[in-house]
């Protein structure tokens, strides 16, 4: 197990100080040039949220520590509106609130730790887990990287050569506020693939008895007004997700869910370029184009406020 240090965390910091976008602090990590805002600053983006915290609950690591030291089980809302905030502040913060926003969450991993309950994949009972270890936050990282571009695949079409790379290559400075370095990172989106699918070849990656539990957690929405909408959410989900995983959750993606799913995309790459900006954007994103003095949103609907603060209602619930 390859733990992150406080001194990696810092070393990290500085790395994304330096590979910074914009040579304006209030622009953050990225800014308004980089492809890294264009592309997560679509709303749509939600609808990979179940694919990614199927994802990470499919690293037995991060499903133990999710179900041993968090309130997915009692109190999902509060849980992802807390992983939200962290996330949105690192991504479209002025570079003092996406450091703070790092250090905190390094400084909340460092209190999580345990054993895993099962036998998974490569892993026995009693194997201890730290959340703070390198690998697992790297898969981690990996996942919300690889959904944006499945996303970006269904609904908008798949990104060029040179995008895809430019978006991988800005990503890292995202990763360096977990600490991860270059010699873990891969080095350019080539490696990128192979590490994804090495790593879901691999025992690293295994869904489990404590995986498939929290999965229903995750995937049923909390207010009987989404109740009608959940099966074709996991429809999506399931249609993002690559099949080995999609498997070990038991998801059905047959003929019908296949048809439903082709459709859906269809129907959304309209739906979604018809929208106005205060809706088809991230409300963090209009606000951090006014706080750099680009506002041309000519306001945040209060309704896109509300859904981006609690994730559509945590459903999905992106982790």
């Amino acid at each position: 197990m390859q733990l992150v240090t406080r001194d990696q965390l810092e070393a990290g910091l500085a790395r994304a100080r330096a590979a910074a976008g914009s040579p304006d602090p209030r622009a953050g990590i990225h800014g308004p040039d980089s492809l890294t805002w264009q592309l997560n600053r679509e709303v749509v983006n939600f609808l990979g949220g179940g694919r990614a915290i199927l994802l990470q609950l499919a690293h037995p690591y991060v499903a133990h520590a999710i179900d041993q030291h968090s309130t997915v089980r009692s109190d999902a809302r509060a849980r992802f509106e807390r992983t939200f905030a962290a996330v949105f502040a690192m991504a479209f913060g002025d570079l003092d609130t996406a450091f703070r926003a790092a250090r905190r969450v390094y400084l909340t991993h460092t209190r999580v730790h345990g054993e895993i309950s099962e036998d998974v994949g490569r892993y026995r009972r009693g194997d201890r887990y730290r959340a703070n270890d390198a690998g697992a936050l790297l898969w981690v990282h990996a996942t919300l990287l690889d959904t944006v571009l499945a996303v970006r695949e269904h609904v908008f079409g798949p990104l060029d050569a040179y995008r895809l790379e430019r978006y991988y290559q800005e990503s890292k400075r995202f990763a360096y506020l977990f600490g991860l370095t270059d010699a873990l990172l891969p080095r350019d989106h080539g490696e990128f693939r192979a590490y994804w699918d090495a790593t879901l070849a691999s025992g690293d990656i295994a869904v489990g008895r404590v995986a498939r539990e929290l999965a229903d957690f995750v995937l049923e929405p909390p207010l009987a007004l989404a109740r009608p909408l959940a099966g074709w959410y996991r429809v999506m989900t399931a249609g993002l997700l690559p099949e080995p995983v999609r498997r070990g959750f038991g998801m059905r993606f047959g003929r019908r869910e296949r048809a439903m799913f082709r459709a859906s995309g269809r129907a959304l790459s309209a739906a979604v370029r018809a929208l106005p900006r205060s809706l088809r954007y991230l409300p963090v994103f209009l606000e951090a184009e006014a706080r750099l003095g680009l506002d041309r949103s000519r306001g945040v609907s209060r309704l896109a406020h509300r859904l981006a603060a609690t994730g559509m209602g945590i459903w999905p619930r992106p982790g």
